[in-house]
């Protein structure tokens, strides 16, 4: 090994091994407990060894090399000794997690490989039957070394079965009496800067160079050119960031961007982006989480919400609603979580509503910080929660252990919010009150009304009256090993989601009560596939060469159907 410097050779011969054709620094003794992959590994692997093809992609220093600038300075570089040499030693010490930080920090819960309650009701409903085109977009997403290889599942369903789809539709021509408009949303945390940089602990098997903001926007950019959505949901959106490279950059593809930052003094926020050549704007519509007026709602956190109408092949007052938010991490406060999650869902209820009474199509994108199967996205996608007796730290599902067993209030939120249980703004939910309670009054002259909304505001039942699905199962079928949204140092979960109203031919996840609620709606035709942990690993996790953010943007195609 005399191409190495002198402070690396004299590590002796007995650190260098030979694996099969690849040399990896490793102990000459057994991998002892305290020598583990940077943070968070799969129990499917003892110790955790990254494919030799991503080696040079994902090397970084070991500890005891001494000081950077002094290995720097000894004009020795890995790419001209040998793509098969690979020195990952990570410092096994880590920060201990304590409370919540106030910048982003991220914790697995119950996807490591155990069974969740929803994992078994996926895999016990599971008439889905996944359809591949890999073809397509294996060359796009796949032909780079170390990147994640990624395919479109396309659909067609028919009772509750997936069928196998063999292309991918494109047929927008009305057919009977139902006018179709197709298109492709896309949501992505793209991983904020100053995040990043505050929370370098999470990113500590990433090379320093890959971390930086010129590196990784035109990684991002290029992203968002390959897969080519028309409306695109951004969150960590980093607001100078925006105003300098990300609107005008994406404004020259063809998007319209509209954007909201963070309340407070936090430089990032949400954005949502469509193309003009399919979608005009009706409404743009802000929500702030914050509330000076109400101790509970003391954090930055923000909603967009967008009423969209498509430009062609759709009736005049045809319209959309796309919403795109970023919930509270901290998974100890679920009360603040479902408490930003109703003021979203009354946001969306104010502008969703057409002239017949009925709501328009609504696709609500975002990172939850909430895992499958938790109470959180049971509400969203059952439409009901009886938070009776519920810990608030396990309302997200973050935590498979959560510390502190406080138990949820009822009511969560003060009157003073404005907000009713059903998740709508009051003024409206009053005037029905109004309108019942006079009726009720007529028949019932001894106040049984005022007994009747007196019981409501006290419920420990939350409802919204939007009939949600999810895009993704978030198990593999064949397997039913979890997808994954992010994956860093220390978790590798799905917390990212796209929820869409179904249509009514669209037999996943419909409430009852709410199959007449929309007008129309929304039929899921593909989705941009999800890796495993497993699969992130072998590209030495998130951010990587390729993919540059901590998270995985999720990707998928709906008809729209008007009846």
């Amino acid at each position: 090994h005399s191409m190495l410097p002198r402070h690396v050779q004299r590590l002796g011969r007995d650190w260098i091994t030979h694996w099969n054709g690849s040399q990896i620094l490793a102990w000459n003794s057994p991998v002892s407990s305290c020598m583990r992959w940077a943070g968070h590994y799969p129990p499917w692997a003892s110790f955790p060894l990254p494919v030799s093809a991503d080696f040079s992609a994902n090397w970084r220093f070991p500890p005891f090399f001494g000081p950077w600038r002094q290995f720097q300075n000894s004009n020795w570089h890995l790419d001209n000794y040998t793509q098969s040499y690979c020195f990952h030693l990570p410092n096994p010490s880590m920060k201990s997690e304590g409370e919540e930080p106030l910048t982003k920090k991220r914790r697995v819960s119950g996807q490591d490989g155990t069974s969740t309650p929803e994992q078994e009701t996926n895999l016990s409903n599971q008439k889905e039957v996944s359809c591949l085109s890999v073809a397509q977009n294996e060359e796009k997403h796949g032909s780079k070394k170390g990147t994640i290889k990624r395919h479109w599942e396309y659909f067609c369903q028919q009772s509750k079965t997936m069928k196998i789809a063999k292309n991918k539709p494109s047929d927008q021509s009305s057919t009977g009496s139902e006018a179709t408009f197709d298109f492709t949303v896309m949501s992505y945390n793209i991983l904020s800067q100053n995040l990043l940089e505050n929370n370098s602990h999470l990113y500590k098997h990433c090379r320093q160079q890959l971390l930086f903001w010129t590196y990784r926007f035109p990684n991002i950019l290029q992203e968002i050119k390959e897969l080519d959505a028309d409306v695109l949901c951004l969150q960590e959106v980093q607001e100078d960031h925006y105003r300098t490279e990300i609107k005008s950059s994406l404004e020259s593809l063809g998007y319209h961007c509209e954007y909201k930052m963070r309340t407070g003094r936090k430089p990032d926020g949400c954005a949502i982006c469509f193309k003009t050549s399919k979608f005009s704007l009706l409404s743009s519509n802000p929500v702030e989480f914050f509330r000076r007026d109400i101790p509970l709602l003391d954090r930055d956190n923000v909603g967009l919400v967008l009423l969209l109408q498509p430009r062609f092949q759709c009736k005049a007052n045809a319209a959309v609603c796309i919403a795109n938010t970023h919930l509270l991490y901290n998974p100890r406060r679920g009360d603040i979580k479902l408490t930003q999650l109703a003021m979203l869902l009354a946001e969306i209820a104010s502008v969703a509503p057409q002239k017949d009474g009925c709501f328009c199509p609504i696709i609500i994108c975002g990172d939850f910080n909430s895992v499958p199967g938790s109470p959180l996205y049971r509400f969203i996608k059952e439409g009901k929660l009886n938070y009776k007796g519920l810990a608030i730290g396990k309302v997200s599902g973050q935590e498979q252990f959560p510390k502190g067993q406080r138990i949820l209030p009822i009511p969560i939120w003060p009157e003073t919010l404005g907000i009713s249980q059903n998740c709508v703004y009051e003024t409206k939910q009053q005037q029905n009150e109004e309108n019942a309670g006079e009726t009720l009054e007529a028949a019932n002259p001894d106040h049984t009304q005022e007994i009747v909304i007196a019981s409501e505001k006290l419920s420990s039942k939350l409802r919204h009256h939007f009939k949600l699905s999810s895009v993704y199962s978030h198990y593999i079928p064949e397997t039913g090993i979890p997808e994954v949204t992010t994956c860093h140092s220390r978790s590798a979960v799905t917390v990212d989601y796209i929820f869409y109203s179904a249509a009514n031919d669209d037999t996943a996840a419909q409430p009852a009560g709410a199959e007449n609620s929309f007008c129309g709606g929304l039929k899921l035709l593909g989705r941009l596939a999800l890796p495993t942990e497993k699969d992130l690993w072998t590209v030495n996790g998130l951010p990587n060469e390729n993919n540059s953010s901590d998270h995985l943007p999720l990707v998928a195609e709906f008809r729209l159907i008007e009846r």
